[in-house]
Formats: structure tokens, sequence, C-alpha cells
């Protein structure tokens, strides 16, 4: 791959951590414990603030997984074997690439692991 292309590669993947990491705040704060105070918070709002403490738990949780492959990617890079397959070896094709940064599998590889 040119140096070129692995020097976008690793910007996009530097922007998208940091756009990660901006979001952190928002989705903790929205994790917190709900208040069961029934004189304080009728029973519909507590619904409703349980349905957005668990819609930002699985947030958090997606988060953490697109993290560590942005880390995984910037790790691949350093190394000198970002765009090669993790199973076969073969090239990535750039156009995946493109569409996710992240992928560490070829369209065939990546496909045959989803069928299993």
């Amino acid at each position: 791959m040119h140096k070129q292309a692995l020097e976008n590669f690793r910007s996009r993947l530097e922007q998208m951590r940091e756009a990660l990491h901006a979001g952190e705040d928002a989705s903790r704060e929205a994790a917190k414990p709900v208040i069961l105070d029934q004189a304080s918070v009728g029973r519909l709002s507590r619904m409703d603030a349980m349905q957005g403490q668990a819609m930002a738990i699985e947030t958090q949780r997606r988060r953490k997984i697109l993290a560590g492959r942005i880390e995984r990617a910037l790790a691949r890079i350093a190394a000198g074997d970002y765009g090669v397959c993790q199973s076969c070896e073969e090239a990535i094709d750039p156009r995946r690439l493109e569409i996710d940064p992240t992928a560490s599998h070829c369209i065939a590889c990546a496909s045959e692991h989803e069928t299993r």
C-alpha cells in the first residue's frame, strides 16, 4: 500500500478515535443508574429513563468494541500489516478499507467467518 494511502487511513482512524472519546462523557452520564423514587419521578418517566439508560449502556459497549478495532488497525499500520487479511494474508481491497478502515479481513474471509 502506498505511503500516502497509509497516512490517509491513519488520519481517518485517529479522527474516529477522537470522535469516540468526545462522546464518552455524554454516554457515561446517560448510563448512570435510574432513580426509583416515585415521589420525584413518575412511573412513565422512570420507564423512559430506564430505556435511555439501556440504550446508553449499549452505545458504550459498541464504542468499546469500535475503539478496540481502531487501536488494532493503528497497530497494524505501525507493524506494516495494514491492508493485509489476518486470515489468508492476501491484500484487502482498498475500497473495503475506504468503507471500513478498521477492516482486518478480506471480503471472502469475512463472509466465511460470518457464516460460521
